[in-house]
């Protein structure tokens, strides 16, 4: 896993309310019961085609064969997933594409994430570089995000990547030697 960091403004109010929408999702699972259809918002653009092709490759498990193993939920919207019992996994695709940011950028697998810690540890991961983005909202305490991202890295490439984490010396132009 490489690391660098894009610059710009921290993305905390997106994450709050992605957040706010997992945490009313689950809350209704434990009133309602489990069988039900996780409820969450789509994103704005859900109903992009590089979207179904996503949610059609999603795992039926996330950290298979572990103790933290989360098998996949129903959800109600287009373009999303989940996992857990609660959902410790929530999945957007269709979220706007982030411009740059200082929140910590790392490539997993060919696939660039933006890390939102700031609501650890709720974990926001949001795709870098690929248009519709990607939004993962990972419960770190029941299951590692870099595990979740690396199993989902397969099925969010099939966005085509028109950018990535750039480290400081790429910013400026510097090569290392």
């Amino acid at each position: 896993m490489s690391e660098s960091s894009p610059s710009a403004p921290s993305r905390g109010t997106a994450l709050r309310r992605f957040a706010a929408t997992a945490v009313v999702a689950a809350a209704m699972l434990v009133f309602t019961g489990c069988s039900q259809a996780v409820p969450i918002e789509s994103a704005p653009l859900a109903s992009d085609p590089d979207c179904a092709a996503v949610v059609v490759r999603l795992p039926d498990a996330l950290a298979k064969d572990t103790e933290a193993e989360q098998q996949q939920r129903e959800t109600n919207a287009q373009g999303t997933g989940a996992w857990g019992e609660p959902a410790s996994v929530v999945l957007r695709c269709g979220a706007e594409a982030p411009g740059p940011t200082t929140d910590r950028c790392v490539s997993v697998n060919g696939v660039d994430w933006v890390i939102d810690e700031s609501d650890a540890p709720n974990y926001l991961f949001t795709t870098y570089g690929r248009t519709p983005a990607v939004e993962v909202l990972v419960d770190n305490d029941v299951v590692s995000g870099t595990t979740v991202i690396s199993e989902l890295s397969s099925a969010v490439s099939v966005i085509p990547a028109d950018g990535g984490c750039t480290t400081i010396d790429e910013s400026f132009g510097e090569t290392s030697g």
